[in-house]
């Protein structure tokens, strides 16, 4: 929080301080015991799992297929109902009064960064890896199956780009962003630490709130933590399978264990000088860079082709998009599922969910962390709307691109994705005339710069879900990126890439409980803003005032007044 320090003249009293930091954290740590729980059980959970999946991989990787064909089979129609609550609460706070009149951090709270900061970071930390992955892959792979999709006399292979418009765009966002809110609400105006737990637990009774508040932190670090470590693992593939592309270096074990010494390298450097000397600047380059590929494949690639299938996909998205929104794929409920195999919603929207809720906790934590300043209001058009057109012309320009190529090349772009997902993207890229190499090199950069921007904004997340109420130092960040990478380089070198995959599906199956937490934050933040009156106003007015003579008093109910006394004083 150090970006909200602000300066103030010293005041005739001596004893206080040059500024207060805002907001003034009046959140409630955990007890000993609470303490010790969330420190110590998560390493040795994580710890236990590993050994586990490496020492009987088969057995454990069997167990885990056998959860996921459940939650596919049994609560399916759970997740796409999450999904279309996320996108209503998105709109209510939008179109409502609450939305336009609540600014995150209080009335006078001014964006600590730029637009394009702000966005370069959000997006960057929310959906760069996954996209540079699936933006190929996914509309390859569903081509010739995309069910609910009428492609109202276009070609059938628009619905793979449909359901990845759907996939990635704005129901995605939406789930990111009512979590996000949430926590950013809770913090910047309620003064409460930066933790799902504060955000969550005051909506039960009092005797509930210790016990749960340390299952739910407990909950939000392992999926913090398995998510950032799988996800580093795939990342070292995909960024070896870019470098084999055009230097023809083989993608092996000793090839992913540099690859996370070093990404893990300039991640820590990243960590360490902060999110506006680190993560912002990398951030920003991700934007350019990302900017520079899409451009140069429009220009370079099928240019006329790609206008009139943007634009033809672009309407027959917003022409599907309440079927796909709904579709539960009932047909697949008389019988109980063999396996989730059997479901295309186990292999697509269910696990798409599922991913978004498991990696909510570090995406929404940092966006959260940085979009102090903006009304609720333009806080959600700007988390949802603004990256969800971003998304979809992205995935609309590389995907229209490699859907013509594997045409034109007797579907050898499909052959590659069938062999190895990763390759997908630079296959396609390598059929760019004149420049494809260097869009190769431009891909492989891009692969790089997303994951440490994810990897740098989880760690921001963990270390607050780890020390709050005390703000953790650089060294801390630096230790937390440390051990993912050191999680991530056993999973990948001694267990392989099937041990990656059986813990990453582990995590996204972890989302199912995570989700009844994630709505019961969203039903407290609901009761907040509707019971938010005039001492609450004076309370968010307050926590956000950096006047060091400004002393607060608060009684059991959170209400707040103003002594005159200069000394600091919280009761």
């Amino acid at each position: 929080m150090s970006n909200n320090k602000i300066n103030k003249p010293k005041p005739e009293d001596t004893s206080t301080s040059e500024f207060i930091e805002v907001p003034r954290i009046i959140g409630q740590d955990l007890p000993p015991i609470g303490r010790l729980i969330i420190q110590f059980v998560p390493p040795l959970a994580i710890l236990t799992l590993i050994v586990l999946v490496i020492a009987n991989p088969e057995s454990v990787a069997s167990v885990i297929s056998e959860m996921r064909t459940f939650v596919t089979g049994r609560f399916t129609w759970m997740f796409i109902l999450y999904s279309l609550f996320a996108v209503g609460v998105c709109v209510w706070l939008v179109f409502s009064k609450v939305g336009g009149r609540v600014r995150l951090g209080g009335p006078d709270a001014k964006p600590e960064h730029s637009n394009f900061a702000w966005y370069s970071m959000l997006f960057a930390c929310g959906q760069g890896i996954g996209l540079i992955f699936w933006s190929v892959a996914e509309p390859i792979m569903l081509r010739d199956d995309s069910p609910v999709v009428n492609t109202a006399g276009g070609s059938i292979s628009d619905g793979g780009i449909v359901w990845a418009y759907f996939h990635w765009g704005f129901t995605a966002w939406a789930m990111y962003c009512v979590v996000a809110v949430c926590l950013a609400y809770s913090h910047h105006n309620l003064g409460k630490t930066l933790t799902f737990r504060e955000a969550t637990v005051d909506i039960l009774p009092q005797w509930m709130q210790g016990g749960a508040g340390v299952v739910v932190e407990l909950l939000a670090i392992m999926a913090t933590i398995l998510g950032l470590s799988t996800s580093f693992g795939f990342a070292a593939m995909q960024f070896s399978s870019g470098l084999t592309s055009f230097t023809g270096l083989p993608s092996t074990p000793l090839t992913w264990l540099i690859v996370i010494v070093g990404l893990g390298s300039i991640t820590a450097v990243s960590a360490f000088f902060g999110i506006s000397k680190g993560m912002r600047i990398i951030s920003e380059i991700n934007t350019i860079l990302s900017v520079v590929l899409v451009v140069a494949v429009f220009i370079f690639g099928p240019t006329l082709f790609l206008i009139s299938n943007v634009t033809q996909t672009f309407g027959t998205f917003f022409t599907n998009f309440v079927g796909m929104s709904f579709w539960t794929e009932a047909s697949s409920t008389p019988q109980p599922l063999t396996s989730w195999q059997d479901s295309w919603n186990g292999w697509w929207t269910v696990f798409i969910w599922c991913w978004v809720i498991a990696f909510s906790p570090f995406v929404a934590g940092f966006i959260a962390r940085i979009s102090r300043g903006r009304t609720i209001r333009e806080f959600v058009i700007g988390v949802t709307v603004i990256p969800s057109l971003i998304v979809m012309i992205w995935i609309g320009i590389l995907g229209s691109t490699a859907i013509l190529y594997d045409d034109q090349s007797a579907r050898s772009i499909s052959a590659a994705v069938s062999d190895n997902v990763a390759s997908g993207l630079f296959v396609m890229l390598e059929s760019i005339p004149f420049i494809g190499t260097l869009l190769l090199i431009v891909a492989t950069v891009l692969v790089a710069t997303y994951y440490v921007t994810s990897l740098d904004a989880g760690t921001y997340a963990l270390a607050d879900f780890v020390s709050a109420p005390k703000r953790a130092g650089a060294m801390f960040r630096v230790v937390l990126v440390a051990s993912i990478a050191a999680v991530a380089t056993v999973l990948l070198t001694v267990g392989g890439t099937a041990v990656v995959d059986t813990v990453q599906t582990g995590t996204i199956i972890g989302a199912f409980p995570f989700s009844i937490v994630i709505m019961l934050m969203i039903a407290n933040m609901i009761r907040r803003l509707v019971k938010r009156d005039r001492s609450i106003r004076q309370l968010e007015k307050i926590i956000n005032d950096p006047d060091p003579n400004v002393v607060m008093s608060l009684d059991g109910n959170d209400s707040c007044k103003q002594s005159p006394n200069p000394r600091r004083r919280m009761g």
